[in-house]
């Protein structure tokens, strides 16, 4: 359970930092406590995302995964960040995802932000 909560503020770390640095993702709320709040729950629904669709999509595309060496990784990342700025929308959540290529920056962000809170913060694996 402690390894959950870790990944979900990990994830709502990085995903602060993307908002933080592209204009094109966007976070509004009418207090710091709610925007905190709709990154927590962001965050989840990201992980939820990663957790049942990225795998799925991992496997069909395979063969790109293949031949690209590895590169559609930045564009499997872009639609999993795209898909969860349109879950947002529709659980009437305050953060969107503006393109694609907004998209794609935005998951290298996040990735990157995403690994290296997960290495500083603590994880217990009892």
């Amino acid at each position: 359970m402690k390894n959950f909560v870790v990944k979900t503020i990990a994830n709502a770390g990085a995903l602060a930092v993307a908002v933080w640095l592209l204009d094109k993702i966007t976070l509004t709320g009418d207090s710091t406590g709610k925007k905190i709040g709709t990154l927590i729950v962001v965050a989840l629904v990201f992980g939820l995302v990663n957790f049942l669709v990225k795998p799925i999509v991992k496997v069909l595309t395979f063969p790109l995964f293949v031949l690209t060496l590895g590169l559609i990784t930045l564009v499997v990342n872009a639609l999993m960040l795209l898909l969860t700025s349109w879950l947002a929308d529709k659980l009437d959540l305050s953060f969107h995802v503006e393109g694609f290529w907004t998209a794609v920056v935005g998951g290298l962000i996040i990735s990157v932000v995403s690994w290296a809170l997960n290495v500083v913060l603590p994880d217990d694996k009892d």
